[in-house]
């Protein structure tokens, strides 16, 4: 018993001195940050960041990030929704990820880490534990860890909070909304379904490390960045693996949210002016007005207060979009509405005439292409209190 008691724990003790050895990285490995430009869709819209390990001596050559969905989730979309969706760290090897950006054209650069064999170790040994089932998931939010901040995360982890980050010769100080639409087409359906769903707490400003919640800022700030015992650079080699072609990018202005909405803001005010010199009240279209500004408000309420996403928070596109609005719907069938209705309608007029002040003043940014659409509420607004 004693004999096979001792040549277990002899097995054991070899497998695993021998999974430390696998796991040992040789003097010549590389650590390096790659950076994936911006994609086609608004999901990649704002780039990926990921760790490369490479040892040539070991034949390894893989990556790990942190941007993997965890659709085994389940309640996956209602997750999603609510902001309690865990992502997952990823390990690809890197011929695979290569040909995966490759083949979607997304630029790729890489910046070796000047790291000692003691910290590159301790990367990795950090990425390989952070890999196991029971350690895969994290609670991913937008701004403040994602794909690009556990980037900074791991790397401080690795030295110790030895990294000194510096601003880069051209930044410029700026709000979470200005630094997520620079990467976007203000006139796109994408943009403004962000300045409608996300609120005024991502109006005020970033500091200089909070912009490192986007890839590119990422690759900036490493770039620019020092070891604060040494006062040696972070990055001791730059380099581009792929440079995405530049391909003919079709006008959709014709789709776009500005030419949508102004025509549907026209087609209210050319409706409003009929009904103005008819003497009528088209009752279809502000039963349609007041549906839609109410539905829409009650899903910004929801965003705001029935789930964990921080940046729905104080959200003023309640002034335009009404959440009470759907309520009305009954005083809208009537022939003759309700005395306080008219003090109703001449709210939603000075509630418009607030957001546009809020506007001015900074308080939260609107999506432009909602323009057309708050001037032909407020038209029918006014009709309205003058009919009723």
């Amino acid at each position: 018993m004693m004999k096979k008691t001792l040549l277990f724990l002899s097995y054991v003790f070899i497998s695993i001195a021998a999974i430390a050895q696998q796991n040992q990285l040789s003097d010549s490995a590389e650590i390096s940050v790659l950076t994936v430009g911006p994609g086609t869709s608004l999901n990649d819209a704002f780039g990926h960041s990921a760790f490369r390990i490479k040892d040539r001596i070991k034949g390894i050559d893989v990556v790990y990030g942190y941007g993997e969905y965890d659709f085994d989730a389940p309640n996956f979309y209602l997750k999603f929704a609510q902001g309690k969706l865990h992502y997952l760290i990823s390990k690809t090897d890197f011929n695979r990820f290569y040909q995966i950006y490759n083949y979607y054209n997304r630029t790729v650069k890489e910046q070796v880490l000047n790291l000692n064999q003691t910290e590159k170790q301790r990367l990795y040994d950090y990425l390989i534990n952070n890999y196991k089932p029971e350690n895969r998931k994290y609670l991913y939010d937008f701004f403040f860890d994602n794909c690009a901040t556990k980037i900074k995360d791991v790397a401080n982890v690795a030295l110790n909070d030895s990294i000194t980050f510096y601003p880069p010769k051209n930044y410029q100080e700026a709000t979470f909304r200005t630094l997520i639409q620079n990467n976007l087409n203000r006139n796109s359906w994408g943009s403004l379904g962000i300045d409608v769903a996300l609120g005024s707490v991502i109006d005020r400003m970033a500091t200089a490390e909070q912009h490192m919640f986007l890839p590119e800022n990422i690759y900036v700030f490493f770039g620019n960045a020092t070891i604060k015992n040494s006062n040696t650079p972070l990055v001791k080699e730059s380099r581009v693996i792929y440079t995405k072609k530049e391909l003919n990018q079709p006008n959709n202005f014709l789709t776009s949210p500005l030419f949508i909405l102004g025509i549907i803001g026209l087609f209210i005010i050319y409706i409003t002016y009929k009904d103005y010199t008819n003497n009528t009240r088209s009752k279809w279209l502000d039963i349609a007005l007041f549906s839609m500004t109410g539905i829409i408000g009650i899903l910004i309420l929801l965003l705001w207060f029935a789930t964990d996403h921080l940046g729905t928070h104080q959200n003023y596109n309640l002034l335009w979009a009404f959440a009470l609005n759907i309520f009305m719907i009954g005083q809208l069938l009537k022939v003759q509405v309700s005395a306080w209705f008219k003090k109703y309608v001449k709210l939603l007029i000075i509630l418009l005439c607030l957001l546009t002040l809020h506007w001015i003043i900074g308080v939260q940014v609107f999506a432009i292409g909602l323009i057309p659409l708050l001037l032909a509420l407020f038209v029918r607004y006014l009709f309205l209190v003058k009919k009723l």
